[in-house]
């Protein structure tokens, strides 16, 4: 493969991996994509590969994300033995590799379990998140050593891509949950705005004794300040509240 066809494939594995996260409806749902994507990509000689993807948060691991049942399975054979290529990639950062799990350096329990399940090589990828969890992208297949340098490789970057379209999914969740606490909040000073008009109009009152009206109400029924301001607003129109925002 020459330097300009690797780059021009570099670039295809980065456009999918945005393509796919423009068609996730949430971060779980690009991880599950992901997996398959790189279960596809990382196949060599007709070889099936499993995928799935190890996060780890407060000291537990979790597989958030798999191209079907059997990589499910056997990362959770990991768990079990709370020692494995994924659960090392993720703490240390570092790629794991092992090309055929008969190796007797392989720990027992652990290659027993691998070779019950049929598999003979094991490769995790670490996925570089921001903040306190971390995260592998985990790869197996029942052919030993199948897993040479260039798919070494690729499935490095895969996971460096996978980490930077991540980072950008969690920030656009992030705004999207800001943006919609911001306009929670706004409906609720509109909801408590009107209702302390129509308290003044009623009571021929100051807005600061309208205010206080409603703040006696909430604490004596033991209800949120909003609900009692619609409740209010309720008692003379059904018609819903609309909050104006300006452009």
């Amino acid at each position: 493969m020459t330097e300009q066809t690797e780059t021009k494939a570099a670039g295809t594995v980065l456009e999918q991996l945005q393509d796919i996260l423009l068609d996730s409806e949430d971060i779980r749902q690009y991880l599950h994509q992901l997996s398959t994507y790189a279960a596809d990509l990382l196949s060599v000689h007709g070889v099936e590969v499993f995928a799935a993807v190890t996060l780890i948060r407060d000291r537990k691991p979790t597989t958030v994300a798999s191209s079907g049942p059997e990589a499910q399975q056997l990362d959770e054979v990991q768990y079990r033995f709370e020692e494995g290529p994924c659960l090392t990639a993720a703490r240390t950062g570092r790629t794991v590799h092992i090309p055929h799990i008969a190796d007797p350096s392989v720990p027992f329990p652990y290659r027993e379990a691998m070779q019950a399940h049929g598999i003979s090589t094991v490769l995790a990828v670490p996925i570089l998140l921001e903040g306190s969890a971390v995260s592998a992208l985990n790869l197996y297949a029942a052919e030993a050593e199948v897993f040479g340098d260039r798919v070494l490789s690729s499935a490095q970057k895969l996971a460096e891509d996978a980490a930077k379209s991540l980072h950008l999914a969690v920030r656009a969740a992030t705004l999207s949950e800001a943006g919609h606490d911001l306009g929670a909040a706004m409906e609720s000073r509109t909801t408590i705005d009107i209702a302390v008009g129509i308290l003044m109009g009623q009571s021929r009152c100051s807005q600061d004794r309208a205010m206080e009206m409603l703040r006696s109400a909430s604490s004596t029924r033991n209800l949120k300040l909003r609900d009692v301001a619609q409740a209010v607003i309720t008692s003379v129109t059904e018609e819903p509240v609309a909050t104006q925002f300006d452009h």
